[in-house]
């Protein structure tokens, strides 16, 4: 159930964007809970360390943009 809405919670995946200082950081195929109603989303505690993970390394990178496909390296 949403927790702003109180609508059905439903399996999807996601785009995670992150911006660290002039870098732009996305995360493709992110596996989420996504509301039918708002479309609020929610991760797993599991989906969340590993995109603190991902983020963590791609800040290491210095790239100014990066794409990264999450199934491919969660």
């Amino acid at each position: 159930m949403c927790f702003y809405c109180k609508g059905d919670m439903k399996p999807a995946t996601t785009t995670h964007v992150v911006t660290y200082n002039d870098c732009l950081i996305v995360i493709k195929n992110v596996p989420c809970e996504e509301c039918d109603q708002c479309g609020e989303i929610e991760y797993s505690d599991e989906v969340m360390k590993r995109l603190e993970m991902i983020v963590n390394n791609a800040k290491k990178l210095l790239q100014e943009f990066s794409i990264i496909d999450y199934a491919k390296v969660a």
